[in-house]
């Protein structure tokens, strides 16, 4: 267990558990205002909400993780014995992220057709990201910990083409009023994405010791407040816009 300094294991410590308040009340949000929206956008809110709230329980148990393996007293960090468990962190991202990608493509209301296949696809290519990727986040030397992060860009690549070309084709189809909010929830997630394999390639920079784990918690961390709680906004916002766009208000369809 690498030891951290003081002032690392507290911002790291107050960085979980800041995420699972926002976590938390993202997910309250987003569940009381589903009313809000038409019905054929209630089970994209849902479902962001679902994320934001999975999300939630994975940040308390990774707090808790944190917090076990280290024992700050009278200013001085020691190792309990207890390892940091950062299976959490890929168990939450083989639920929620193709969850992620699933309530950006029911938000757009393609044809049944459509929807099917996007999801079947996109959700399939971001569970096999996830499952390659976890090999080389828990490997101890460098190339392993490359070999996998390379094949795990494989699918990732996949998702960013379906992103900007099968999706970018039918954002055209979306109201004015929220077409500029679906190209942003759009960038916003593959920014956020992207963030991953930087903080995924950490260790190459000649990071060590509590200074690279330091800089991967955070670094996840703040893409995870983005990627769930932010596009789940975003998500939110979109089927409002779309709802009225189409004669609804306040869960009452317009005569």
């Amino acid at each position: 267990m690498d030891i951290v300094t003081p002032f690392q294991f507290s911002l790291v410590y107050n960085a979980f558990s800041f995420t699972f308040a926002t976590m938390a009340a993202a997910t309250a949000f987003l569940w009381l205002s589903r009313s809000q929206v038409a019905p054929a956008y209630r089970t994209a809110v849902t479902i962001s909400g679902l994320v934001t709230a999975i999300a939630a329980y994975h940040y308390f148990r990774i707090f808790e993780s944190w917090n076990a393996a280290y024992d700050f007293k009278d200013g001085v960090i020691t190792a309990t014995g207890f390892a940091f468990n950062d299976a959490y962190r890929y168990v939450d991202w083989l639920l929620t992220v193709p969850l992620l990608l699933i309530e950006l493509v029911l938000v757009m209301r393609l044809s049944p057709e459509q929807t099917s296949s996007k999801t079947v696809r996109l959700g399939f290519a971001a569970a096999l990201m996830i499952v390659l990727g976890y090999p080389g986040e828990i490997a101890l030397d460098i190339p392993t910990r490359a070999l996998w992060g390379t094949l795990s860009s494989i699918p990732f690549v996949y998702i960013v083409w379906e992103l900007f070309r099968g999706l970018g084709e039918s954002i055209e189809q979306q109201p004015a009023a929220a077409r500029d909010l679906v190209r942003r929830a759009r960038l916003l997630t593959f920014a956020s994405w992207g963030f991953y394999p930087i903080v995924y390639m950490a260790p190459y920079a000649g990071l060590t010791g509590g200074n690279v784990t330091t800089v991967i918690q955070l670094g996840y961390t703040i893409a995870d407040i983005v990627a769930k709680a932010g596009v789940g906004v975003l998500i939110f916002m979109i089927s409002s816009r779309k709802s009225q766009a189409e004669g609804h208000v306040a869960g009452v369809h317009a005569a």
